[in-house]
């Protein structure tokens, strides 16, 4: 289907706003530019019982991370979350309105986590900084009154390859044990050339440049796109991973390379649920108050992690 209205719309208005190419900005201007984006919207923001910035011990030092705890005694089921942004860009706050509104649809505990970012702090930084956050939580789940057997993981575009290693690694490590990973546009894939990366490089707000700026900025090495900690879909066996929710927009350039993951997992065994938005773009759940689609893609996603909670 064509582009949906309100996207359409969405794009005229970047567009008239005149801003450059995210991929012509220095890593800290190209920041500001993304932090702007949100401090635009025009959603209030979504009430949750209680918000607080804590700091949880990294693999080289604290690391911030924003708690989101929705009423009840508890001990409450946990997603922890991994921002997007091309592990460049992307903070706590450009992801509180997902991160808020996850918490209240699926009446769990979320785990913001405010990882090292690339170029400063380079491949593989990120995936460890995030799986030390999960491994943490999960040992001593009583800090945050989460369960430690109903925990998920999940995050949007460079937060979904996040996800998607860190419910690799917990496999291969044998903890922590992982209920459910949560992939919004993920990218799966630096080796592919794919039909969506052709078809969707320009004017659907992530273009085909702005992807080269992300892998060069966040690979040590050409070699590092051939790691499966990098590139998941390059994981020999997808036996024994965590079920999943699988987002993906029509008109975005990660599109088939989400799509291609969830197949891989559905050939494994691993119980899929994978969903295309037609008419949408990547970035849409986080443009939710601007978007009908928006809303509905993250109904969904809260929706599926009541159901793998409730499941434990």
């Amino acid at each position: 289907m064509g582009l949906d209205p309100q996207v359409k719309m969405l794009l005229q208005q970047l567009e008239a706003n005149g801003a450059p190419p995210l991929e012509s900005l220095p890593p800290i201007y190209a920041r500001q530019a993304f932090e702007s984006l949100e401090a635009n919207s025009e959603e209030p923001q979504e009430p949750v019982h209680i918000v607080e910035d804590r700091s949880i011990p990294g693999p080289s030092e604290d690391i911030k991370v924003r708690v989101y705890t929705p009423e009840g005694a508890g001990p409450h089921p946990a997603l922890v979350f991994c921002h997007g942004g091309g592990w460049v860009i992307g903070s706590l706050d450009t992801h509180d309105n997902v991160c808020r509104a996850l918490t209240n649809l699926a009446d769990c505990v979320v785990i913001s986590i405010d990882y090292r970012l690339a170029p400063e702090h380079k491949f593989p930084a990120a995936v460890d900084d995030c799986y030390a956050v999960v491994k943490w939580i999960a040992d001593q789940p009583s800090i945050f009154n989460i369960d430690p057997s109903r925990i998920a993981v999940g995050g949007d575009s460079a937060g979904g390859n996040i996800s998607a290693v860190i419910s690799y690694l917990a496999k291969e490590r044998g903890t922590p044990q992982l209920v459910h990973q949560l992939l919004i546009y993920p990218s799966t894939d630096f080796t592919a050339e794919t039909a969506s990366m052709r078809e969707n490089a320009e004017g659907y707000f992530l273009t085909r440049g702005s992807m080269v700026y992300f892998r060069d900025h966040y690979l040590q090495t050409p070699e590092d796109a051939e790691n499966p900690l990098a590139s998941p879909i390059l994981i020999e066996d997808f036996s024994g991973l965590p079920p999943a929710t699988v987002i993906t927009a029509e008109y975005d350039p990660l599109r088939d390379e989400g799509e291609a993951y969830g197949r891989r997992l559905k050939e494994a065994g691993v119980p899929v649920v994978l969903t295309r938005y037609d008419g949408m773009i990547h970035g849409f759940v986080s443009m939710a108050d601007k978007l009908d689609q928006g809303k509905r893609a993250l109904e969904q996603a809260g929706n599926e992690l009541r159901i793998s909670f409730e499941r434990y």
